[in-house]
C-alpha cells in the first residue's frame, strides 16, 4: 500500500501545498540564501579593507570562500534532491510494479 492509499489523498488536495514549497520555500532556499551569503562575506571583506588590517584581511578572505563554497553547496541540494528522489520514485516504482509508489513525483511536477 502506498502513503496515497493510506492517506487517501490525491493530487487535487496536496496542490496548494506543494506549490507554495516549490514555487516559493525552494527559491528562497535556492536562490535567496545563497545571494544573502555572499552579500554578507563581501561586507565582511570590505570592513576588512577600509580598516586596512592585513591579518583581518585575510581573515575576511577565508569567510569570503568559505560562504561562497556553502552558497554553492546550498544552491545545488535542491537540484541533487529532486534528482535522487525521482531516481528513488522511479526505482521503487519499477521494482514492485506499483505505479503508487511513483504518484508523488507526478503530483511534485504537476504543481
Amino acid at each position: 500500500m502506498g502513503l496515497f492509499q493510506i492517506l487517501e489523498v490525491d493530487c487535487s488536495t496536496l496542490n496548494p501545498i506543494i506549490s507554495v514549497l516549490k514555487h516559493g520555500f525552494m527559491p528562497i532556499i535556492q536562490i535567496g540564501i545563497p545571494i544573502i551569503l555572499i552579500v554578507l562575506g563581501s561586507i565582511d571583506l570590505g570592513r576588512a579593507v577600509i580598516a586596512s588590517d592585513d591579518k583581518e584581511v585575510k581573515a575576511a578572505q577565508s569567510r569570503l570562500i568559505k560562504r561562497c563554497i556553502y552558497a554553492v553547496a546550498i544552491f545545488f541540494v535542491v537540484t541533487i534532491v529532486q534528482l535522487l528522489t525521482s531516481l528513488l520514485g522511479n526505482t521503487q516504482s519499477a521494482e514492485t510494479g506499483n505505479q503508487d509508489a511513483n504518484k508523488w513525483w507526478e503530483c511534485w511536477k504537476a504543481a
